[in-house]
């Protein structure tokens, strides 16, 4: 049992690796990942709704009724995507007005849902939990990474502190949507390459 739980949280570390493996959630992760700070943000609020909800929809599996079941994972997935609204806008504002739109958007995230349909709603609550904290950290870390790429590249700074001389010329283009594109193929290309091997 411990085995297989550990298995499920490794999985989306790697193998199944949100934007990488998945290729799932692209919306959120090309539009906020012009800085790390931006990524890992994001990254922990999708975390949250997808623990949360796995949790829930596991829970639940065998109550809710087949032909409402998308209808009620979307509420339930909603209830956690308001609680990580309201806890960003009082925590952490700077980062919630940042993000704009996108924390709302969790809710129809296609991660989020697929988790909770293919996985949540088939499955106990132990793997349910480690599912969702494995996907979610493994797309934190496709986030931050990306948006240290980003940043860096676009900016010269990583975290908010420069990391090359005066001289640096930044490339703004790595900080506008095609820079997103870009690098997320760019990504893409070594992450496959890195699978093959």
């Amino acid at each position: 049992m411990a085995k297989t739980i550990v298995q499920e949280f490794t999985k989306g570390l790697w193998d199944e690796i949100p934007p990488f493996r998945l290729v799932l959630g692209l919306c959120p992760t090309l539009a906020v990942t012009k800085s790390v700070e931006n990524g890992i943000g994001m990254g922990l609020a999708t975390t949250f709704v997808l623990l949360g909800s796995n949790i829930l929809v596991s829970a639940l599996r065998n109550v809710i009724p087949s032909k409402v079941r998308i209808a009620c994972y979307i509420v339930i997935i909603a209830t956690f995507v308001t609680v990580v609204e309201l806890l960003m806008q009082a925590y952490t504002y700077p980062l919630f007005l940042t993000l704009g739109i996108f924390i709302p958007l969790i809710v129809v995230n296609c991660i989020v849902l697929g988790r909770a349909e293919a996985f949540a709603s088939k499955n106990g609550i132990a793997k349910s939990m480690a599912d969702g904290l494995g996907i979610g950290i493994g797309f934190t870390l496709a986030l931050a990474s990306l948006g240290a790429v980003r940043e860096v590249l676009g900016a010269g700074t990583i975290l908010g502190i420069p990391v090359f001389g005066p001289s640096f010329e930044p490339f703004k283009f790595m900080v506008e949507a095609p820079g997103a594109f870009v690098s997320l193929g760019l990504m893409l290309a070594i992450m496959n390459l890195a699978g093959k091997k």
